[in-house]
């Protein structure tokens, strides 16, 4: 009997600890401040093999000692129905780096805006990390990398259709 509770109680405690592990590994959704981009965001982004694309812009600066991540991001006016809804798949894959370390996995606190020629000056939602702030670090550029991923599949007994993201650079175009 004892055998049997053990094996159904070891199962139990596995999963709250892979639960527990995949809790801390996440990045917060919400901005922890709201604050303006500096003149000269850096940019990044892609382009959906079925048109269109995301551009993200993005610049650091220091929050009380630690380095602080500020963004926005856009879309382009026309693109295919078939990456309707797929934004928070392809930015919440996307990571923000400073020479080689990453500062923020996952870019879901940026703030939507509309596409715009000049991204400077924008309202953007910003997040603390963990990293502490070093000289020098202000005239340094981030880099805003997303992978690229299949974001849409349809098929029939007549083929299929599959969609990707392919990071290109900034590709949400302007008005």
């Amino acid at each position: 009997m004892q055998q049997v509770e053990r094996r159904m109680i070891r199962p139990v405690f596995t999963m709250i600890a892979a639960l527990g592990g995949l809790a801390a590994c996440m990045t917060t959704l919400a901005p922890q401040v709201v604050a303006r981009l500096g003149p000269d965001p850096a940019l990044g982004g892609g382009r959906y093999t079925s048109g269109g694309g995301i551009t993200v812009a993005t610049d650091i600066r220091e929050q009380n000692g630690r380095t602080m991540v500020c963004g926005v991001w856009a879309q382009s006016r026309q693109q295919s129905t078939l990456t309707n809804g797929v934004e928070p798949k392809v930015l919440g894959s996307g990571n923000v780096s400073l020479g080689g370390e990453t500062l923020v996995r996952g870019l879901l606190f940026m703030r939507e805006v509309p596409p715009v020629a000049d991204y400077g000056g924008s309202e953007a939602g910003c997040i603390v990390s963990d990293r502490v702030w070093q000289a020098g670090d202000d005239a340094r550029q981030p880099v805003v990398r997303i992978p690229r991923q299949q974001v849409h599949v349809e098929g029939d007994e007549g083929g299929h259709l599959v969609v990707y993201f392919k990071p290109t650079g900034p590709a949400a175009g302007a008005p």
